[in-house]
């Protein structure tokens, strides 16, 4: 599929516009084709260049994609470089954000793809890192049907936010989506004790989800760029076979009735 990349800057209670990155995807002789729509969260660096080929990724498979930049109360929508200063104002920043804001983040997200004509008005989530958390708290939004969260930070302390003290556990109950929930085995952000609690809360809630602990994945373990010799591509492939599975099932395309009109071809590199 071709994608298309624009972006919509959508204006916030909580402080500044917040801008969503869109990757549309489109299929030639299908324009009306509808698409589901999936919510893409970024680590504490926004979207940077390896969460962007993750959304084009999941929009080649036929989803609208929306990525949102989540510090717009601090700096604008540019991504931080994966350095100290940029690793030390995110964490800075994932803090002094309150839980509400994120949830309005989130909310706004879904408005925006089941806004869109082309969206079918089903909505997945998926993130990673901070991302994986805000994928799973976007999953509390009765309009998102299906989430998937890589190695989703502070859900198992419940220290999201300002103040530290998020209810994203306690609030299992309410998710009625499908969960995949993803940790390396050797992710020291998120210790065993912590995957234990995160399983067993979601047993406890009766949460329909998939836990899967790769023995040898860190950290971060999917991000193809700067990532401090922790990418493992086969285990990301194999992790995105399992997004393919939920979204494919939980979402699905309607592509509307087939044009029939010619191609046409360009002649250009």
């Amino acid at each position: 599929m071709i994608i298309t990349e624009t972006y919509k800057d959508v204006a916030t209670k909580e402080g500044g516009d917040m801008r969503i990155f869109l990757f549309h995807p489109s299929i030639p002789n299908y324009p009306k084709a509808k698409f589901p729509g999936v919510v893409v969260f970024s680590e504490i660096y926004q979207v940077t260049g390896p969460v962007s080929r993750f959304a084009r990724q999941i929009a080649s498979q036929g989803y609208i994609v929306a990525a949102p930049s989540s510090y717009h109360e601090f700096t604008g929508p540019e991504p931080l470089a994966y350095d100290g200063p940029g690793t030390d104002a995110g964490n800075e920043w994932k803090v002094a954000k309150k839980v509400d804001a994120y949830d309005e983040d989130a909310k706004l997200a879904v408005d925006t793809l089941v806004g869109l004509e082309t969206c079918t008005g089903r909505v997945g989530a998926t993130g990673m890192c901070l991302g994986g958390h805000l994928a799973y708290r976007c999953a509390l939004d009765p309009r998102v049907s299906a989430a998937v969260c890589y190695f989703a930070t502070d859900i198992h302390s419940h220290s999201l936010g300002l103040g530290k003290n998020d209810d994203s556990l306690a609030r299992a109950k309410d998710i009625k989506a499908e969960l995949v929930m993803i940790f390396g085995k050797m992710d020291n952000h998120v210790p065993p004790e912590g995957r234990d609690a995160i399983r067993k809360a979601l047993h406890e809630a009766g949460v329909t989800f998939s836990f899967f602990e790769p023995a040898w994945a860190q950290h971060a373990f999917i991000r193809d760029e700067l990532s401090k010799g922790r990418y493992d591509a086969a285990l990301s492939g194999i992790c995105f076979e399992m997004l393919k599975d939920l979204f494919n099932r939980s979402l699905r395309s309607d592509l509307g009735p087939r044009s029939g009109e010619d191609i046409e071809i360009e002649d250009v590199c």
